[in-house]
């Protein structure tokens, strides 16, 4: 009775066939979750427990990619068990092509990827550089994409050659269409290998400044002080002089100030050492030099120049600002006054008569009379 069940036919095949097709996928899905339930749980243990990366993006690759090709190979093999229609079974066979080569290329975009993420986190500062790498990443997907679907189409029997000759010759159109966008992909490279800025640089370009948000394949986008996000083309990024402020160790700093021409001579040979006092008194601070520089229009002109060793801005200020407080004091108490712009006119009347005449920050014009 049994026997005579199990030799049933439906659509060219035994009730036998399809059993044995179930209990062959049945059988091979069970034995891969118990795989993957004990010796692949335990190696994956293990590697979590190590320092290197590298053996976890393998399994995560594995689990995500590997195993799921799998699962649908085996229902394939199972299928092709029974006997089918040609129709059935190129269509089959065809889909299960596309599937093993969908698992395929996310695992090779997905290796390279890990390979380059691993390789940028190991660089200096390589947190901060794995954001900059959203281009590559998309330029990678794109080859191995194209790869793999021409990879498709080869083993479907189709003349991939002219396909290739096709896309060449398109490709060449395109190129000639879009040289500027293609000149901004190109330096893009050029910024993230040879590194000129990476996310998070405080940057000065040309007049504009701001911190570095975002490396794009076509633009870079600056956040500005003022607030604004500035959008930068690569090819003007790289053909600009850019001031990277983040490389800067320390800040050199050059300022002046002026006393007045009635001042004695004792007193200028006293200001460079107080000068330097000031300076020194600051922390961290290095003094380099304080000289009585020049004569200037209405001042006699010192120049001060000490580094900070530190590159934040704000500290400039409170230093330079806590110098410019000492200055006012210490000159204050030697009876030293700061000049200011003024302008000495000598004009003589009808009747020959001259007057002096001195005027402060800005120019007196004489009425004729």
């Amino acid at each position: 009775m049994i026997q005579d069940y199990l030799n049933q036919e439906y659509w060219n095949n035994s009730m036998q066939s399809y059993l044995q097709a179930l209990g062959f996928i049945l059988l091979g899905i069970l034995i891969i979750k118990a795989f993957k339930k004990t010796l692949f749980k335990k190696i994956k243990r293990l590697t979590e427990k190590t320092d290197n990366s590298f053996d976890d993006y393998l399994f995560e690759i594995i689990e995500k990619f590997v195993l799921p090709a799998i699962y649908i190979s085996i229902v394939f093999w199972g299928i092709q068990m029974l006997t089918l229609n040609e129709k059935m079974d190129y269509a089959i066979s065809t889909g299960h092509k596309f599937v093993l080569t969908y698992f395929f290329i996310r695992i090779i975009a997905s290796f390279i990827i890990m390979v380059l993420r691993t390789y940028v986190r190991r660089q200096e500062n390589g947190e901060e550089k794995v954001k900059q790498i959203g281009g590559i990443i998309i330029i990678v997907n794109v080859l191995i994409w194209s790869m793999g679907i021409l990879f498709l189409f080869d083993n479907m029997g189709y003349d991939v050659t002219a396909i290739i000759t096709g896309l060449g010759i398109g490709g060449i159109a395109v190129a000639l269409a879009a040289q500027n966008i293609l000149g901004d992909l190109f330096n893009y490279f050029v910024i993230f290998f040879d590194r000129p800025i990476e996310i998070g640089d405080f940057v000065v370009v040309d007049d504009k400044n701001g911190i570095v948000e975002k490396i794009g394949i076509k633009t870079t986008r600056i956040k500005t002080l003022s607030g604004e996000e500035l959008v930068v083309a690569n090819s003007d990024l790289t053909g600009s002089r850019i001031h990277n402020y983040k490389k800067m160790q320390r800040r050199r700093i050059l300022f002046s100030v002026g006393v007045t021409y009635e001042t004695p001579s004792e007193k200028l040979k006293q200001i460079p050492g107080l000068l330097k006092e000031i300076v020194q008194k600051q922390s961290p601070v290095t003094f380099d030099r304080a000289h009585f520089k020049s004569f200037g229009d209405s001042s006699l002109d010192f120049e001060i120049v000490y580094y900070i060793e530190n590159a934040d801005y704000n500290t400039f200020m409170d230093i330079q600002e806590q110098i410019n407080f000492e200055i006012f004091e210490q000159f204050t108490a030697m009876g030293v006054s700061i000049a200011f712009p003024t302008r000495t006119l000598y004009v003589r009347n009808e009747n020959d008569q001259r007057f002096k005449i001195e005027t402060f920050g800005r120019e007196f014009q004489p009425s004729e009379s």
